[in-house]
């Protein structure tokens, strides 16, 4: 046991001690969010602004086009749920041809887009709107643009011409604009989770970002520092320490270490990371329960129970397979060709977490929640989205430890004979010969 401790204190100091190591617990959230933050505004930069020419054939419609449209700001159900405005503002350039020959009024502007947007006086996009676009239900708008593929300001420039068809049609019937908003008003809808216990909670949409968030933790840590331990092991076997550690000790003496080490690095990190949310957590907690919002209906006590219990088997489940990986490969580049396809066999968890949360209780969710490797990733995140029977809990624990044992074991046994195998990297009938013989 003393010698485990050793390695176990080795790894671990000579990992927190690292300037990078430290650089990336304090400053990976701000990271993160960047990575969140940065391609939005970027994207809004990018977008910018548009000028577009419409050609209105009905002369109806310069209600609306005769006003730039600005790009609105959802609310945090809207945000979530996908229903936000294109981040761009279109400046219109709005011509009533009701009188004139269209094709003709239209073809000045045409010859503005051809010049291009640098040209004095140039247009980005130009939509004809037909005279007979109200009474013909075979009439078609045209939206004529350099790019093939603006699709995206096609469908917003066809959105508010038929909106604002469809309000001239229902007023022609007698409609008033005050009895169309009362007709067309939306009632909101609020997502209610009632537990097994018969508990309502709401805040679906903050559970939802929250599973993402959470899972995404789960995986990375797991995933880096099993490559950490996979190029430990590669590169101690080519600089022959690996000989001299086991002159002193036990392979499986010395892959417990490793194991343990590294992952009580992850969970260093894990701890500094979720305090770092805990804090940035705390004052939008006091926020939205000033703003009169409930927020311990998903920030529950429980809920940090299940991560660091899922963390830490997902975490050893992983890790064991990169110790296999840098115990059997002589190079990194021959452990990376051999993790690839196992790497993405693993990530299926984080493939299907859209319809895992969604639907926390379907037959793949329950399924997968119960599987070897992929338990503790689905499992958390169904505790997450719903309230999964206990004993669905119990039996992903079982099959996580069962997993971790059975991959302990095979671990061990490869570590034992790979270390001091030096040459071509071994094909799987060698690595089953191993298994035996070791």
């Amino acid at each position: 046991m003393r010698k485990i401790v050793a390695v176990l204190k080795r790894e671990y100091f000579a990992t927190v001690r690292k300037k990078m190591f430290i650089f990336m617990t304090l400053f990976f959230p701000v990271l993160l969010a960047g990575l969140m933050f940065i391609p939005i505004m970027l994207m809004t930069r990018a977008l910018g602004q548009k000028r577009i020419a419409v050609i209105d054939g009905t002369g109806r419609l310069s209600s609306v086009f005769s006003k730039p449209l600005t790009p609105e700001l959802p609310n945090a159900h809207d945000a979530v749920r996908g229903k936000r405005d294109l981040p761009q503002t279109l400046e219109l350039e709005y011509l009533d041809a009701h009188a004139q020959n269209i094709q003709a009024a239209a073809k000045a502007y045409l010859t503005r887009l051809a010049a291009g947007k640098q040209a004095n006086n140039g247009i980005d996009a130009v939509l004809v709107v037909p005279a007979n676009a109200f009474d013909d239900p075979n009439a078609k708008m045209t939206f004529y643009s350099r790019a093939s593929t603006d699709i995206m300001t096609q469908d917003r420039l066809a959105s508010v011409a038929n909106r604002a068809m469809q309000r001239q049609r229902l007023e022609q019937r007698g409609v008033t604009s005050a009895q169309l908003d009362s007709i067309m008003r939306e009632v909101d809808i609020e997502g209610v989770q009632l537990s097994r216990a018969g508990e309502q909670k709401k805040g679906g949409e903050l559970n939802f970002l929250l599973a993402f968030i959470l899972a995404a933790l789960l995986i990375i840590p797991a995933f880096m520092y099993g490559v950490e331990i996979m190029r430990g092991i590669v590169q101690e076997k080519n600089d022959r320490v690996i000989e001299i550690l086991i002159s002193s000790m036990t392979p499986f003496e010395l892959l417990t270490g490793k194991i343990a080490g590294v992952a009580l690095v992850g969970l260093t990190q894990i701890a500094v990371w979720l305090s770092i949310l805990g804090g940035v957590a705390a004052f939008a907690a006091t926020a939205a329960m000033m703003a009169g919002v409930n927020v311990t209906q998903f920030l529950r006590p429980s809920l940090f129970v299940y991560f660091i219990t899922f963390f830490i088997l997902g975490y050893l489940t992983y890790v064991c397979v990169y110790a296999i990986a840098g115990a059997a490969c002589n190079t990194d580049k021959e452990a990376q060709q051999l993790m690839m396809p196992i790497q993405m066999v693993m990530m299926i968890p984080w493939f299907i977490m859209m319809p895992i949360i969604t639907n926390p209780d379907s037959s793949m969710a329950v399924g997968f929640s119960l599987m070897p490797v992929f338990g503790p990733v689905t499992m958390f995140a169904r505790t997450v989205a719903s309230d999964p029977p206990m004993w669905h809990i119990l039996t992903t624990i079982a099959v996580s430890l069962a997993t971790i044992l059975a991959f302990f074991w095979v671990t061990a046994k490869v570590f034992r004979v790979g270390i001091l195998s030096y040459g071509k990297r071994p094909t799987i009938p060698e690595l089953w010969r191993w298994m035996r013989v070791a």
